[in-house]
């Protein structure tokens, strides 16, 4: 067979045969980019190298000019999530089929308990409205919105016996999701014992609760008021004070969508003194900014409303993209949370009522090629890199993820990196009816992407059945707990009491 051949919808027989040979491409990885072929069987790669010889009955898939790089992953992500009174539109089915198309394979979403409500509870809800409904792989973080003995022993549950790895805090949702600074310590605490990685979203809840009540106080109650009321130094100060805490208990810490200059800074200062902290941007803070909340249509600057909020400052993006460049942040998440304009309009007379949230699973892998590579800050070694195999080895599924090699998954993007395409509503696979890129046009296009080891997607279609999707179990203590312990022990033999004579002189009557 060639790849110009329609392929014929897929069973879980024909899935378990399907056997896939990759041909003159070049392979990038975030270590080495190498003209090579690629076989994959059974979902599994078992062959890289040059001049393979193909296997009889495999379908070719020709990658002449193009890049053979493993399928991306979306660290951030709020499919069908109840949230402000509503539902984000982008279910798990509409989620991954979007994802599938731009070039992701593995979406890492969130599992929010209400306060008060069991974290085991929420999970197993999740799990049912995903399971039924994934095109591609995904995994969960689960929010920690409460602290009591009963989330803690949950927690274990969590890490032990349903594959988690990772807990959320909010530090701003005031008297809905926020936690205290002594229960982020807490939180932070239990995370380190039982290996799994602590993140936040970090705003001071209380500074911009205020804010936001200023505003409405002055008459400000359109979606301009919702970045007014979260400043860059809100989410400045909450990301220094969230690394302060996960160091105070020397447990690394992952900060979710960084949208300004100041948290990206803080990051990156925090790293140069030694601090295990990593960042994460998203596609929307990479490719557009927050003057669309100034728009004139209410309609149009309320689908730009999200928390944190896009920064009116164009060179943000710019900014963010340099940073991944260095080093300094890490991975690029989306936090697609997608409302249409009806249930954007549950705000129309208050801000502060807006559902938070934008697009991004599509396009995410296109905006940072056409940021990144084809303006010259990323090389392809580093796409790969802030895309895929970051975020496979901060969360502990590398190199079964996030990397093309013997015995990976065979989760793949033939990625056209010459190519454009312009962005728009009309075309996309979201059920949103609103795309903040509208009208864009980026260079990068997936031409092919393969999930477990099947074609999903090639010549601008979808060839998907849902459920065809699987949860990925991941285990505590991966690479981002290295070298705690030795720290500990570092630490503790700092702190060593001195030895003195005791006081022997007068002590004041209280």
């Amino acid at each position: 067979e060639t790849f110009d051949l329609l392929l014929p919808q897929s069973s879980p027989t024909s899935i378990s045969l399907m056997r896939i040979f990759i041909q003159g491409g070049t392979v990038v990885n975030d270590d080495r980019q190498w003209r090579a072929d690629v076989y994959c069987e059974n979902g599994i790669i078992q062959a890289v190298g040059a001049d393979i010889q193909c296997p009889e009955g495999a379908t070719v898939v020709d990658a002449t000019g193009k890049y053979v790089i493993p399928g991306g992953i979306d660290t951030h992500t709020h499919c069908q999530l109840p949230f402000m009174g509503t539902v984000a539109v982008d279910d798990f089915n509409h989620g991954t089929r979007a994802a599938l198309a731009g070039g992701t394979t593995m979406l890492i979403d969130f599992v929010i308990p209400t306060k008060g409500n069991s974290l085991l509870e929420a999970y197993e809800q999740w799990r049912a409205w995903a399971d039924a409904k994934v095109n591609c792989d995904y995994s969960f973080h689960v929010a920690v919105t409460w602290w009591s003995d009963q989330v803690s022993e949950e927690m274990g549950v969590l890490t032990r016996e349903k594959g988690i790895n990772s807990f959320k805090m909010f530090m701003a949702y005031k008297n809905v999701f926020q936690l205290g600074d002594e229960h982020l310590y807490h939180v932070f605490k239990r995370c380190k014992e039982l290996g799994a990685l602590a993140q936040v979203h970090a705003e001071n809840g209380d500074v911009l609760h205020e804010g936001q009540k200023k505003l409405l106080a002055l008459g400000v109650t359109g979606p301009e008021g919702h970045t007014l009321c979260r400043p860059e130094e809100v989410e400045a100060e909450a990301t220094l004070r969230a690394i302060t805490i996960a160091d105070a208990v020397n447990t690394p810490l992952y900060i979710v969508h960084v949208m300004s200059k100041g948290a990206a800074n803080v990051i990156a200062d925090a790293r140069r003194q030694g601090k295990r902290v990593y960042g994460e941007p998203i596609a929307a803070g990479l490719g557009v900014d927050g003057s669309h909340c100034w728009h004139h249509d209410w309609r149009h600057a309320a689908a730009y409303v999200m928390g944190p909020p896009l920064r009116p400052d164009p060179s943000v993006k710019t900014h963010l993209m340099n940073m991944l460049a260095s080093g300094d942040l890490h991975t690029t998440g989306t936090d697609n949370c997608t409302f249409n304009a009806d249930q954007k309009a549950l705000g129309k007379d208050d801000f502060t009522k807006i559902p938070n949230g934008v697009n991004g699973i599509e396009d995410r892998m296109s905006i940072v090629w056409d940021k990144g590579v084809h303006s010259g800050v990323l090389t392809p070694c580093q796409y790969v890199k802030v895309t895929s195999t970051n975020a496979a080895k901060i969360f502990n599924v590398y190199p079964q993820k996030g990397r093309i090699d013997v015995g990976s998954d065979a989760d793949i993007v033939i990625w056209n990196g010459d190519a454009t395409r312009t962005i728009s509503a009309k075309t996309h696979h979201h059920a949103v009816d609103f795309n903040i890129f509208e009208g864009m046009e980026v260079h990068g296009v997936a031409e092919v992407t393969i999930s477990r080891g099947e074609i999903v997607y090639q010549n601008g279609q979808l060839n998907v059945k849902q459920g065809r999707g699987k949860f990925i179990p991941r285990k505590t203590h991966g690479p981002v707990f290295d070298g705690i312990d030795a720290s500990d022990q570092q630490r503790l033999r700092s702190w060593a009491k001195v030895e003195r004579q005791p006081y022997s002189g007068p002590v004041i009557q209280l």
